[in-house]
C-alpha cells in the first residue's frame, strides 16, 4: 500500500509542476457528488478453501515421526480373512493390495471383504490390485479384453475395455488399479511382450491414454513399470534388468507411453526395479534422478509407488538385501507409497512393519531422509485417500 500511495503521491507532483502556478494557485471546487461505488475500497476476496488440503493439512499436525512412516506403506496379507488386512490398516498403513488369494468366489463377497478392512471413514485406505486383463488378472469375474485383444483394436475398444474394468473393480470396493500397462516392446522373447498395450511408443502411448480415459471416475489409474521394462531385457521379479539406451533414446521411446498416461490424468505412476545406467546404475525404484525426471521433466504430480519392494531381494543381489535399507533408500528417493507382497509371516522374508517404520523414522532422525520428503509423501498419498470419498 506504501508503494502505490508513494506512486500516486510523486504522479500529483510531477503533473502540478507540467501544469504550472496558475494551476496551484486555483482552489478547487467542492464535489457535490457522491462517490460512485467503483470509486469505493473493494472488499478483497477471500482466498478459497480447498477441503482436501485443508483436511490433510490437520490430519498431519497430530501424526507422529512413526505414524507418518507407517502411512506410507501399502501391504498384502493373504486369505479371505479380513482380519490380518484390517490388523495393518489399524496399525496406520495407507493402502492393502489384494492379490489372487484374497478373491473370493462372488463380486459381493469381495464387496464386504474390502469393507470390513476399513477403519477410517474420512480417509479410508486405499484397496489396490493388479487387474490388466489376459496373462494377469485377479477376478475371475472381470470379462474386460486384455492387453493382447486390444492391440490390434482402435484406441476407443481399450477405452471401453478399461471404463468396464474399473466398474467392475469400484463395485467391490476396490478403488486403485495397478492395471495399466505403460512399457512398449516388440521383443515377442520380452517376459512382457504379452501383456503391452503396443509394440511401438506410438501405438502403445495411444492406448495407455485411452486405458486411463476408461478408469476415470471409476478407479485411480496407475502406469507402470517406469522408466520402461520393454526396452531392459530381463524378469524384475528375480533379476535387476537393464536397458541399453541413453536419456535422449528413451525419451524419444519408451517415456512417450508415460508421457501420455500422465498428460491424460492417471494419479499413480508405479516404479519399475530396473535401470538404465547411462542415467543411473541405480534401479528406478531408488533413483533419485528418474524420480527428478519423473517429476521435472515429465510434470506428474501424483502418487509415485514402488513395485514390490521384496522383488529386490529377490534378485540375489548383496546391495539390495537388506528390506530396512531398499525402504530407506526408495523413500529418499522420492516414493511416496512402499509395496509390499507380503506372506502370512512377514519373518520369512526378513521383514517387519514394526521394522520398517522403524527404519524410515531412524533415517528421517538421522538425516537420511529429510523430513520435509517423508511430509511430501505422506501429503500425496493423504491426498489420495480423501479424493476416494469425494
Amino acid at each position: 500500500m506504501r508503494t502505490r500511495l508513494a506512486l500516486v503521491t510523486a504522479v500529483v507532483a510531477a503533473t502540478a509542476l507540467l501544469s504550472g502556478c496558475t494551476a496551484a494557485a486555483t482552489a478547487p471546487e467542492a464535489s457535490t457528488t457522491a462517490p460512485s461505488p467503483s470509486s469505493a475500497t473493494a472488499t478483497p476476496t477471500p482466498t478459497p478453501v480447498d477441503p482436501v488440503a485443508e483436511f490433510v493439512d490437520e490430519r498431519m499436525s497430530h501424526m507422529s515421526l512413526e505414524q507418518k512412516a507407517a502411512a506410507v506403506l501399502m501391504l498384502h496379507a493373504p486369505g479371505l480373512d479380513p482380519a490380518p488386512l484390517r490388523a495393518y490398516v489399524e496399525r496406520g498403513v495407507s493402502g492393502l493390495i489384494l492379490m489372487g488369494d484374497n478373491v473370493p468366489g462372488t463380486p459381493e463377497e469381495l464387496a464386504a471383504l474390502t469393507s470390513a478392512v476399513q477403519v477410517d471413514p474420512e480417509a479410508p485406505a486405499l484397496i489396490g490390485i493388479d487387474e490388466e486383463g489376459g496373462d494377469v488378472q485377479r477376478l475371475p469375474w472381470d470379462a474386460a479384453p486384455g492387453a493382447e485383444a486390444l492391440r490390434g483394436e482402435d484406441p476407443a475398444a481399450t477405452t471401453q475395455a478399461f471404463a468396464d474394468r474399473a466398474a467392475t473393480l469400484a463395485a467391490s470396493g476396490i478403488t486403485v488399479n495397478f492395471g495399466i500397462v505403460a512399457d512398449e516392446t516388440d521383443d515377442l522373447d520380452s517376459f512382457i511382450a504379452s501383456r503391452v498395450l503396443g509394440t511401438d511408443p506410438a501405438s502403445a502411448g495411444a492406448r495407455v491414454a485411452a486405458a486411463v480415459a476408461g478408469e476415470q471416475g471409476g478407479v485411480f489409474s496407475t502406469l507402470k513399470h517406469f522408466p520402461g521394462h520393454g526396452q531392459a531385457p530381463g524378469d524384475s521379479h528375480s533379476s535387476l534388468p537393464t536397458a541399453p539406451q541413453t536419456l535422449d533414446e528413451w525419451r524419444s521411446g519408451p517415456a512417450i507411453p508415460f508421457e501420455q498416461g500422465i498428460d491424460a490424468g492417471a494419479e499413480l505412476v508405479m516404479t519399475g526395479h530396473l535401470a538404465y545406467p547411462s542415467v543411473d546404475v541405480a534401479p528406478a525404484s531408488l533413483s533419485a534422478e528418474w524420480h527428478r525426471i519423473l517429476r521435472e521433466d515429465l510434470g506428474f504430480e501424483g502418487v509415485v509407488v514402488t513395485d514390490d519392494m521384496l522383488m529386490l531381494q529377490g534378485n540375489d543381489l548383496a546391495e539390495f538385501a537388506d528390506p530396512n535399507e531398499n525402504a530407506i533408500r526408495a523413500m529418499a528417493s522420492g516414493a511416496d507409497l512402499l509395496l509390499y507382497v507380503l506372506p502370512a509371516d512377514p519373518a520369512e522374508v526378513g521383514v517387519s512393519v514394526d521394522g520398517l517404520v522403524g527404519a524410515i523414522s531412524r533415517a528421517v532422525s538421522d538425516g537420511r531422509v529429510p523430513e520435509a520428503r517423508l511430509d511430501d509423501a505422506v501429503e500425496r498419498v493423504l491426498t489420495l485417500r480423501l479424493t476416494s470419498v469425494q
